[in-house]
Order: C-alpha cells, then structure tokens, then sequence
C-alpha cells in the first residue's frame, strides 16, 4: 500500500517585536476635558438663560444654534479622547 506524503508545516515565526507603544501629548487629556467642560456649560447657560429670559450678548442671536455648538463641542471631545493612548 502507498504511503501517504508528509505535508511540512511552517516554523513558527513570532510576529516582530513594534517600538515602543505611543503616548498621548501632554495637552490632549487637558483639551478633552476642556471641551466637554465648556460644550455641557454652554448649553446649560443657554438653557437657563432661556427659560429666566436674560440676555447673554453672544448667546442671544444664536437661539437654538447654541444646542448645537454646545453638542459640537461635546462630541470634538469624544474625537480628543479617541486619540488618546
């Protein structure tokens, strides 16, 4: 009876070692907070200043942009914290 062939298998070869792991700059954690801080006040102050009828100079001819400024920079933080290692 014929003998079946031998298949050689491959030498393992651990995948090569990379640098050094990468590390976030110094202002990045500062910035992401920093944007989402400002972006939660932002639509907070337009809220209240909403609902007590004040005026806020820069707030006021915006009216309804403000929740969008104010998600911007909210979610420009997530971008900040994606980049982070």
């Amino acid at each position: 009876m014929a003998k079946s062939k031998v298949r050689k298998k491959a030498v393992y070869t651990p995948p090569q070692k990379s640098k050094a792991p990468e590390v976030s700059p110094r202002w990045l954690a500062p910035l992401m907070v920093t944007l989402w801080l400002v972006g939660l006040l932002w639509i907070a102050v337009f809220y209240v200043t909403a609902s007590t009828g004040t005026d806020v100079p820069v707030m006021s001819g915006l009216h309804n942009w403000n929740l969008g400024i104010g998600f911007a920079l909210i979610i420009l933080g997530l971008v900040a914290a994606t980049r982070w290692r």
